[in-house]
């Protein structure tokens, strides 16, 4: 990671007409990311999703949460969820994007008012929920993206497009696959 450039905001400010660009009602799963152990990925081709373990495989439900009274997994941040395009913009090469943290990569529009807390998305046979616990960033984030990305995601505009990405929960157990298409459902 030492001789990853880091975007400046100028430089991020402009991918912005790209990013309203994602697709609004049916995009593209485009990565799935597994993390079986803390700093480990695993770039999967299927994932199987469960309304308990969220993503099977990954360490969500026995890391734990800074978030709950008793340190437990948060329900509300079972599974996170990036756009490809932000995600594009902020790592550069496809190899970086597991350094998000996140999951699962999708093109579509994951701004608050296309996805409100409590609308639906199927992927595959699974259906997840998009939750109202915002996704931010941490000095992870930071370390692997530059500061200037920091506050590009959590700007102002950043929080309203959740260019940082949103928390998901599992509603419907089942499995997806890279390349499926996630929609919206009424």
């Amino acid at each position: 990671m030492d001789n990853v450039r880091h975007l400046g905001l100028e430089e991020l400010e402009s991918g912005i007409k790209d990013i309203r660009q994602s697709p609004r009602d049916q995009g593209v799963v485009r990565m799935i990311v597994c993390r079986p152990k803390t700093g480990r990925r695993e770039v999967l081709t299927v994932g199987e999703l469960d309304t308990v373990e969220g993503l099977l495989g990954d360490n969500w439900l026995h890391r734990g949460s800074s978030k709950t009274a008793d340190g437990s997994a948060h329900p509300e941040m079972q599974l996170n969820i990036m756009n490809t395009r932000v995600i594009s913009l902020l790592a550069g090469s496809q190899d970086r994007w597991p350094l998000a943290g996140d999951q699962i990569y999708v093109d579509l529009d994951l701004s608050q008012q296309n996805l409100p807390a409590g609308i639906q998305l199927q992927l595959g046979s699974a259906v997840i929920e998009v939750t109202r616990m915002p996704h931010t960033g941490c000095k992870k984030f930071v370390a692997r993206f530059g500061l200037e990305a920091m506050k590009f995601v959590n700007s102002g505009l950043g929080k309203q497009l959740c260019l940082r990405g949103i928390n998901t929960r599992v509603v419907r157990s089942g499995a997806f696959e890279l390349g499926d298409i996630v929609s919206k459902l009424a």
